[in-house]
């Protein structure tokens, strides 16, 4: 048997062909991603294997958007925000306190795909999470051309309604959850990612956005109106990516070295840290919110393609020459300013976020590095290492892979039905040949 492991993104989609029993990988294939309907840019991709069952993650037209409403920004906000990092969605927006009208907004300029909404641990403070219910029904109730909603604090022109996922505090979530059905938004309902102070538990809430994915993103007729896409999408890319580099970090288990994946691409570049690949919650964590065992942070501003002038802008502030229009150096500056941001992310989490500067394996991951000269590639990596300012502290001395097959996505989604086949799979990638020691 083989199965078509398809990566539907911004730019291009990209087949590997794989033995899921085996973890053979037999073929890769790429075309170009078509925006008006992806699912030609698959079938392009699979040309030469018509027959072969797809699985498939997409990132394309963007990815998941989604925006986290809390109760507090250093609390609950930030445990949705890192919940929904955590589940492969790209943050547009976080807002903390009771919607009013400037706040509504805000929120509905940042277009999300869904809202994650959050506030109060188990049995604490409800009185916000009640009150952003409320608002988003409001912006919600007025549909049609010119039409106004009324919002806590003022009025405006504000027809728009979004998904909801609910993972406040459970002591109101029927009561609330209620409210926004009544008010006509669809509602999935999580367990609270902040069920107690200092305790982050994302799961429940990682698998509402994967629904609400799924349901509204690839149900709906954004990328596509062809069944086929729905019947083959199974998570968003770097959901997929996610779990393919928990199963390379559990492919190096019993050394539990961390695995830091920088993967660089037309549209963002996602920074992924795997510290522990046994346990979904670290043992150190800042006092409010805890540490997520697995994280990941994405650039929107740092893809070579589609945001580039951003690119570059980011690579001025950090100092950094000019990158020029050769992809590779694109790819070189997207990865040294991911990775200082990572790093700076990581940093947050106190004396538990060491774990991205002490990495045991980096592996680079994106098209600008698997379509370049090996000898390129090496050299990208030393000018990367050398950046003593930033990113050298991650690849100083540490060993590190490009992932030239681009198999980590696919890793991700034979992961829950072949896992053999995923860890084979991951193991090949160590095997490869492709790895280097930076200087």
């Amino acid at each position: 048997m083989t199965l078509a492991c398809v990566d539907i993104g911004s730019t291009f989609t990209k087949a590997a062909f794989v033995d899921p029993a085996t973890g053979r990988l037999l073929a890769t294939a790429q075309a170009p991603t078509t925006l008006d309907d992806v699912v030609r840019g698959v079938l392009a991709a699979t040309a030469d294997h018509p027959d072969t069952p797809v699985i498939a993650c997409s990132s394309a037209g963007g990815g998941l958007r989604l925006a986290v409403v809390g109760y507090e920004e250093l609390i609950s906000a930030e445990a949705g925000h890192r919940a929904a990092l955590s589940a492969g969605a790209r943050v547009v927006h976080v807002a903390a306190g009771v919607l009013d009208a400037p706040g509504l907004a805000a929120l509905r300029d940042a277009r999300p795909d869904v809202v994650l909404l959050v506030g109060g641990t188990d049995g604490g403070e409800a009185s916000v999470l009640r009150a952003n219910a409320a608002a988003l029904v409001s912006a919600a109730s007025l549909q049609g051309p010119g039409a106004s909603a009324r919002v806590p604090g003022g009025s405006g022109v504000l027809p728009w309604s979004v998904p909801v996922v609910l993972a406040g505090n459970v002591a109101v979530r029927d009561e609330v959850a209620e409210v926004l059905r009544r008010g006509g938004l669809p509602v999935h309902e999580a367990d609270n990612v902040l069920p107690d102070i200092g305790r982050l538990a994302p799961e429940s809430a990682r698998a509402a956005i994967r629904t609400v994915f799924l349901e509204h993103v690839i149900g709906g007729d954004r990328l596509s109106t062809d069944p086929r896409l729905r019947s083959w999408v199974r998570a968003v890319t770097p959901d997929a990516v996610l779990e393919g580099v928990t199963v390379l970090a559990r492919v190096l288990a019993p050394e539990a070295v961390s695995v830091v994946v920088v993967d660089v691409g037309g549209a963002t570049t996602d920074v992924y840290c795997v510290p522990d690949p046994d346990a979904e919650q670290a043992t150190l964590g800042r006092e409010a919110v805890g540490i997520p065992a697995r994280r990941r942070t994405v650039e929107g501003d740092l893809g070579v393609s589609w945001s580039v002038d951003a690119l570059r802008v980011a690579a001025a502030v950090e100092g950094l020459p000019a990158p020029g229009d050769e992809p590779l150096h694109l790819g070189e500056a997207a990865a040294t300013v991911a990775l200082r941001r990572h790093l700076r992310a990581e940093a947050g989490y106190g004396a538990g976020g060491a774990s991205a500067r002490s990495a045991g394996l980096v592996v680079l991951s994106g098209g600008v590095f698997r379509h370049a000269d090996p000898a390129a590639v090496d050299r990208v990596i030393a000018r990367v290492a050398a950046d003593a300012g930033g990113a050298g502290s991650v690849l100083g001395g540490t060993p590190v892979v490009v992932d030239r097959r681009y198999v980590l996505a696919a890793v991700g989604l034979l992961a829950a039905e072949h896992p053999e086949g995923a860890r084979a799979l991951a193991s090949s990638l160590l095997r490869s040949g492709d790895e280097v020691t930076a200087p």
